[in-house]
């Protein structure tokens, strides 16, 4: 199979789940939604940009960009990029924080007709190096506080265009004295910007500026078309690439729509994006899905540093925010936070990884509004399934994934390749106009994933209730078997994060020669009173002793990825390395 070409798909046969979860559905959410609305992204783009063009489209560190502004530039460096050789179908590589210039060169980059590769601006020269080749980039824009690693990068791979930016660029008209000021702090008091040498490298400002110079020439762009190739699977070994059509993006921006429809109102919502839309769960939602409705999206360029996220939201009454569980628990350790005003707060929204129940509770204790789960995963564009607005118990956080969204198909599989039954575990797969259409140049590793009837298999193990509501019980990866019993730690970490004085916990499996796995707590303290044996013995009243950690790490923190889901794998390394020594 080659790159842009998709799996087969045969006629499902039904199953007695399928369907189930439409009685659960509030009464102002369809079954269908309908992706042909749209002929692409870039009609999706040109829509917004027209109808809410006097409206704020983005908000970066106190500087706003209008619709209409947005529009303009990114024609301009869709312009730019034809000038420069680049083709439909060329890939570009976006690889920067959450500024202005993000939105401006993605949508620019969609309008010339060219692939969007995104790119972790925190990875490793390895890391850049095997993304570059492996997608065949020629064309990268890079936020200059990377540009060293790009440097290092490119030999090697099909780089010839790079267009550089700093986090001052596109903040203000004219001489920007605001941006200029900022990307010199950076660079020579934070020293943020190290050294780097990349001489055909162009400045944005001159390339929207040369853009803006020269007459666009219109690219017809549709359904099946790649907009993205979305890196994933980089924590558990060689990153791939997933190959998100326009229909499939836009069938999951719409999806994501119809299920907030009851809860947001066009051009009334101001949304925080803290986390980077680089990361598919913030590009579909914050990146589209927000636009779609002209709302005022407050760009954070670094989540991590609670202060300065603090400072960004203090003149903004915001009615929306999609976080992690990790990135919401910060935030409610933060005084600041906590004597906030909540009362604007529509839909707090959590996704990314497990929401564990002690964030969730304190979180509605604190502001009064319910952590919204979603699930889903990259090679869905990412949503697969959400807790409904509105529906009977939904003001209470019960654990689930909530309900597969409009114009989506779930199933359990069980081992032996058949479906499982309601209430019976397996793992979830998922179809729908969401699923990519299969890993870049990656034949072998698409078929393992898509079966002939389009079923795409996500590697967690879930139960569907009567109601159509989904519980994961694990990643299939993460599970342990302790004594021959199957030991998830997700639920282990939901008790453990219980305990008033954990801040944050994980849960491994370490091999015994006796039990095959035992389990493993890696804790940071809340509570430096906090001891193993206070810890184990509130473990002991709630989960069954095959279940309770044999072992307890305190530390100072997790490893986690630049989004803030917690490394299991890093934790199980370090723990065999420690062992062997």
């Amino acid at each position: 199979m080659s790159p842009g070409q998709s799996a087969p798909r045969a006629v499902l046969e039904p199953h007695a789940t399928d369907g189930i979860w439409y009685a659960s559905y509030p009464p102002d959410v369809e079954r269908e939604i309908d992706p042909s609305r749209y002929r692409s992204l870039v009609h999706f783009f040109d829509e917004c940009t027209e109808r809410f063009r006097d409206r704020v489209a983005f908000v970066s560190l106190g500087s706003e960009m209008s619709f209409a502004t947005l529009g303009a530039k990114a024609l301009a460096f869709a312009s730019y990029l034809q000038s420069i050789g680049v083709k439909p179908g060329d890939r570009v590589a976006l690889m920067m924080p959450n500024t202005l210039a993000y939105p401006v060169t993605l949508f620019g980059t969609l309008m010339a007709g060219a692939i969007v590769v995104n790119v972790n601006p925190l990875y490793t020269v390895r890391e850049l190096s095997h993304q570059l080749k492996d997608s065949g980039a020629q064309t990268i824009v890079v936020s200059e506080n990377f540009a060293k690693t790009v440097q290092d990068a490119q030999p090697g791979s099909r780089l010839r265009n790079i267009v550089v930016t700093g986090l001052g660029d596109l903040l203000g008209k004219g001489l920007n004295v605001k941006g200029r000021a900022i990307d010199l702090f950076l660079r020579h008091v934070k020293k943020q910007v190290p050294p780097y040498s990349l001489p055909d490298a162009v400045r944005l400002p001159q390339a929207l500026a040369r853009g803006a110079r020269r007459s666009f020439e219109p690219v017809r762009t549709g359904h099946g078309d790649i907009a993205f190739i979305q890196y994933t699977g980089g924590t558990t070994g060689t990153a791939k690439g997933a190959m998100l059509t326009h229909r499939n993006v836009i069938a999951n921006l719409l999806q994501a729509l119809a299920w907030a429809r009851s809860a947001l109102v066009e051009e009334k919502e101001i949304v925080v994006t803290p986390l980077p839309l680089y990361h598919i769960y913030s590009l579909t939602v914050n990146a589209l899905a927000f636009l779609g409705i002209g709302a005022r999206n407050v760009l954070i360029v670094n989540p991590r540093d609670i202060a300065a996220l603090m400072r960004a939201l203090r003149h903004e009454n915001f009615t929306a925010i999609t976080a992690l569980n990790t990135l919401y628990s910060a935030l409610m350790d933060n005084d600041e936070f906590r004597r906030r005003d909540f009362s604007a707060l529509k839909l707090a929204m959590a996704g990314g990884m497990a929401t564990q129940r002690a964030v969730a509770e304190r979180f509605r204790a604190m502001t009064g509004r319910t952590l919204i789960e979603g699930y889903g995963l990259t090679e869905c564009s990412p949503l697969v399934c959400a807790t409904p607005f509105g529906a009977p118990g939904a003001h209470e956080f019960d654990g689930t994934i909530g309900l597969p969204v409009p114009s989506t198909l779930v199933r359990m599989r069980r081992e032996d390749g058949t479906w499982a039954h309601v209430d019976k575990p397996g793992e979830l797969c998922v179809w729908g106009p969401q699923v990519m259409k299969g890993y870049w140049n990656r034949p072998e590793d698409t078929a393992k994933a898509i079966d002939a009837n389009g079923w795409l298999a996500t590697g967690d193990i879930g139960v569907m209730d009567a109601r159509g509501f989904i519980r994961l019980i694990d990643r299939k990866k993460d599970m342990m078997i302790v004594s021959g019993f199957n030991v998830y730690p997700n639920e282990i970490e939901d008790v453990l994060a219980a305990h008033p004085k954990v801040r944050a916990v994980a849960a491994v499996g370490v091999p015994d020669p006796v039990t095959g796995e035992r389990v493993k707590a890696f804790v940071v303290k809340r509570d430096e009173s906090l001891t193993v044996e206070e810890l184990l013995k509130f473990a002991h009243l709630h989960l069954t002793g095959y279940k309770v950690p044999s072992f307890v790490e305190f530390r100072d923190a997790l490893p986690k990825t630049t989004i803030g889901k917690v490394l299991r794998r890093e934790l199980r390394e370090a723990d065999a390395s420690k062992s062997r020594e």
